[in-house]
């Protein structure tokens, strides 16, 4: 049985540095909770107080994961362990049964370069050092193929699953960006599938990101990503081929969200847009 899951994503609160105006955790939780989300992620390190339990309690949620931006390019596995088990230590405390690894140039999220063979070489094997490291502490490792990370483009998506047997987050919309078919991933590697996030996209803003005529930045605040059924990522075939590979675990609300100004009053702004994407599920499910 599934999991419907909110992400303080949705809610504007992201780890690219300089995303816009971080909202507080009682409040996202809050409207988390009174649109009958019982699970959440755990948003950007820092955001959530270092023992989060208090906090999840008194809004009855309960904490499924969490998503770690990694560099794992270099032979230097070092500073990646000491973080992955860090923040492993972290979820696996609070219940939580995956992490998801970003990997980025650098923590800063400098644009991804090229990288050499060596390169793609130290990283696969890094990646597979870091889902033991994860796995140790009782967790599920899942790559994230990420709009502004080196596993970005389809190539790379198709290359790195070559090279390691490492689970991944299926995430609609940065598939969809990198050029990937969702609805094709979900029917072709179902069986690596270990966590989902369904964002929905509007193609013709992807485009111009693509092209480079918007940053990250610039492209969600133009409407990059949309509630889920307003765009091009085809989710509910994507729920189908899901379905149809007997996935069952979580499945994340997604909709990146940029708050800059000032802040939206309390039950309006990006719970909207979240409640939208319930609806379309609900609906979607009952077909």
């Amino acid at each position: 049985m599934t999991t419907l899951v909110g992400a303080p994503i949705s809610w504007g609160v992201c780890e690219v540095p300089g995303w816009g105006r971080q909202l507080e955790p009682d409040r996202v939780l809050g409207e988390m909770a009174r649109l009958g989300l019982h699970s959440t992620e755990l948003g950007p390190v820092g955001w959530l107080p270092e023992d989060p339990a208090p906090l999840l309690d008194r809004h009855g949620l309960r904490l499924i994961g969490g998503f770690v931006p990694f560099v794992l390019h270099t032979n230097d596995f070092e500073p990646a362990r000491a973080e992955a088990d860090r923040m492993a230590a972290t979820l696996a405390a609070n219940g939580a049964s995956v992490m998801c690894a970003a990997i980025v140039a650098d923590l800063g999220w400098s644009p991804p370069p090229s990288l050499s063979d060596a390169e793609w070489e130290a990283l696969a094997t890094n990646v597979q050092h870091l889902e033991e490291a994860v796995n140790g502490h009782g967790l599920a490792l899942a790559v994230h193929p990420h709009a502004g990370t080196l596993i970005e483009q389809a190539a790379d998506v198709e290359r790195l699953l070559e090279a390691t047997t490492t689970p991944f987050c299926l995430d609609t919309g940065h598939l969809v960006i990198g050029g990937y078919d969702p609805v094709l991933f979900a029917r072709r590697h179902g069986d690596r599938v270990a966590h989902v996030h369904l964002k929905d996209v509007d193609q013709a803003v992807a485009r111009r990101f693509n092209a480079q005529e918007l940053t990250l930045m610039e492209a969600v605040q133009a409407g990059l990503f949309r509630p889920l059924g307003d765009g091009d990522a085809a989710i509910a075939e994507v729920l189908r081929a899901l379905e149809d590979g007997g996935y069952e675990r979580a499945l994340v609300l997604e909709q990146d969200t940029a708050i800059t100004g000032q802040e939206p009053p309390a039950g309006g702004g990006p719970v909207h847009d979240v409640r939208r994407s319930i609806e379309f599920l609900a609906a979607a499910a009952g077909a």
